[in-house]
């Protein structure tokens, strides 16, 4: 049987202590206790992580190039 290894982290809005999975690293979850949304870190590699907000432009950069690819592909 696989070993399951998990990281403690504070719920930033009811701040309880979370024992989350390590394959959940950078993903969005949502806290069973209070049902505030977080960003999976580990504090002890939290400055080797992007941000929230860096994700969120990320995510914005890769919306707007595909839009331009569609554009090439469809012009007006």
């Amino acid at each position: 049987m696989a070993e399951i290894t998990y990281f403690s982290q504070e719920c930033p809005t009811c701040g309880r202590s979370l024992h989350v999975r390590v394959e959940y690293l950078g993903r969005t979850l949502v806290c069973q206790h209070c049902r505030g949304k977080l960003l999976a870190r580990d504090p002890a590699i939290a400055d080797a992580l992007p941000s929230e907000s860096s994700l969120r432009l990320l995510e914005r950069a890769d919306e707007l190039l595909g839009l331009v690819e569609q554009r090439k592909q469809y012009p007006r």
